[in-house]
């Protein structure tokens, strides 16, 4: 996603917008035979929430107007589908999930003529697939047929039996056409992709697993980008070269996505630092050393890399007074004449909604798919159900009057973003009580979730339509359920910690004096790490 970011050049590459992470788990990578695919949509200023699209049978001639996802400006029309399945979210009816991760490229590859952005390709794709093959036949058919206007791009493309990843780019203004090339990632294998291209040389003899546009090496030796063997054709050296941001800003989410399930990724560090020229590229998958569940993968989307050399707690003082694991952006900045960055890692506070999808063959369709969503910083919110058979969002997620510039107490984007926001500057001292509400509230929904599956089951046999109403009425009730915990959250934030103190409590209430006003509050001071850090670049100055 690359709303309202600039671009910057490097070497012959454009760069990407520094926003999102998608990773992905194949099916026997995972604890229970799920497909899981993740997804953290960022961008400053983007409010965004579930979107919905209802399922329709469309008389010939029937058009769509396409509008940039971006942008919101009108692109065109393109003839409509005969029949167009539900999707809620990022998932539809079958289970079939969409991500994206925006890397730029070649910038002499766009198109801004082309017919069809890359946030309305993904929702086109949903609407007419039944599975991830059908996915990539649709999406690419219809940006090689109407043309490409967004720069290159990673999709995250699964349903309930594959998991495949997908790059586009268009093949310059007014050329209508793309290039374009997809890979199947295997069953027991995870992967993932953070705004850099990350698929490299691919088999093209593999016809089961590796499909690809017709001139993918054609194209690139008619621009004198490559005059090598077909066999040898690496998509992204050629088309999107990874320098030092497509390292250290990007790869490094994915690298430090595999370390925490992989011994031996220190041989790929080096690659993900960005520093050294001559390092070991990281590969597009690995196999993890045990398998992963939907709840070690919402983990993964709440990283700052902990435990490794690009840690962002208290390492630095950057990270303020209390040990913030978040850094202001831009990313890059010069002071004094000399280039510095920041790092990136999967959870920031620039998310506008972030995802666990989950996708399981042995169940209803309707039933097996289940988008963990949530409407802020992945760190900072609970991931609440939502079923892909579900026909109505929950009113937190799609609020009347609510946008970019409204704010909602209805509103779960900008709930969370209050709270977060409180969060962030005082975050070893504030983060521990939103993370109790936020675990607590996960663990409730994971330990209800076989008995309300099984419930949805039996009254499938019967009565499919009955079951996709409960399931749509429990993932509203826990959605709106989540917003007023929120809330509460919120009002106790204020109170407990105002002024930079803290309140005393005793069995979750407030202490009071025999006179009844409030006891007196706890003065914790800056915390010890801070204050060596203070005292080191102040000296003498507050000594007495």
């Amino acid at each position: 996603m690359k709303r309202h970011i600039a671009l910057v050049a490097f070497l012959t590459v454009t760069s990407f917008a520094s926003a999102c992470t998608n990773f992905i788990v194949g099916k026997k990578a995972s604890v229970d035979g799920s497909v899981i695919c993740t997804y953290n949509a960022d961008d400053y200023g983007l409010f965004i929430g579930l979107c919905h699209f209802p399922a329709g049978k469309h008389p010939k001639g029937k058009m769509r107007d396409i509008v940039n996802w971006d942008t919101q400006k009108y692109i065109g029309q393109i003839p409509e589908a005969p029949e167009t399945y539900n999707v809620i979210g990022n998932i539809n009816e079958y289970q079939v999930t969409i991500g994206e991760t925006t890397y730029g490229g070649r910038e002499e590859m766009v198109d801004p003529q082309g017919g069809i952005d890359y946030g309305s390709l993904i929702y086109l794709g949903l609407q007419r697939s039944k599975t991830a093959r059908e996915a990539i036949k649709a999406m690419t058919t219809l940006a090689e047929t109407y043309g490409y206007c967004s720069e290159g791009e990673t999709f995250t493309i699964c349903d309930p039996n594959e998991a495949w990843i997908m790059e586009m780019m268009g093949k310059g203004p007014g050329s209508k056409g793309v290039v374009w090339v997809a890979q199947r990632i295997p069953d027991n294998a995870i992967c993932g992709h953070a705004n850099q291209s990350r698929i490299g040389k691919f088999n093209m003899k593999d016809k089961e697993n590796v499909m690809y546009s017709k001139d993918v090496v054609k194209f690139a030796r008619k621009m004198g980008w490559y005059n090598g063997k077909d066999a040898d054709f690496n998509w992204k050296m050629t088309y999107a070269k990874p320098d030092f941001s497509g390292r250290r800003i990007c790869d490094a989410r994915v690298w430090a996505f595999f370390n925490r399930f992989v011994k031996g990724m220190d041989r790929y560090l080096p690659w993900a630092l960005g520093k050294d020229e001559n390092a070991e590229d990281m590969p597009l998958w690995v196999i993890p050393d045990r398998k992963l569940s939907v709840q070690d993968v919402e983990t993964a989307m709440r990283d700052h890399y902990e435990g490794t050399p690009m840690a962002m707690d208290s390492t630095d003082i950057g990270g303020g007074i209390w040990q913030m694991p978040y850094r202001p952006t831009p990313l890059f900045s010069k002071v004094d004449g000399k280039k510095y960055f920041n790092e990136r890692p999967t959870s920031t506070q620039q998310t506008a909604f972030s995802y666990v999808a989950q996708m399981r063959s042995w169940l209803p369709r309707e039933i097996g798919g289940v988008l963990w969503f949530g409407n802020d910083d992945g760190n900072m919110v609970a991931y609440t159900p939502i079923y892909c058979g579900n026909t109505m969002q929950p009113e937190c997620y799609n609020t009347p009057g609510a946008d970019a510039v409204t704010f909602s107490m209805k509103n779960a984007f900008w709930i969370c973003n209050w709270v977060s926001n409180m969060v962030y500057p005082r975050y070893s001292m504030l983060f521990p009580s939103l993370k109790e509400v936020r675990d607590s509230l996960e663990q409730s929904y994971f330990a209800n979730q076989q008995a309300i599956e099984t419930k949805a089951c039996s009254l499938y046999k019967n009565n499919p339509k009955e079951a996709i109403r409960f399931l749509n009425n429990y993932s509203n009730e826990k959605a709106q359920q989540m917003l007023a915990c929120w809330q509460q959250l919120a009002f106790y934030l204020i109170v407990k910690y105002n002024d930079m103190v803290i309140k005393p409590e005793e069995n979750g209430v407030f202490k009071r004096t025999p006179e009844g006003t409030g006891a007196r509050v706890e003065r914790p001071g800056f915390p010890q790490s801070f204050h060596k850090k203070l005292i080191k670049e102040s000296g003498t100055k507050f000594e007495y």
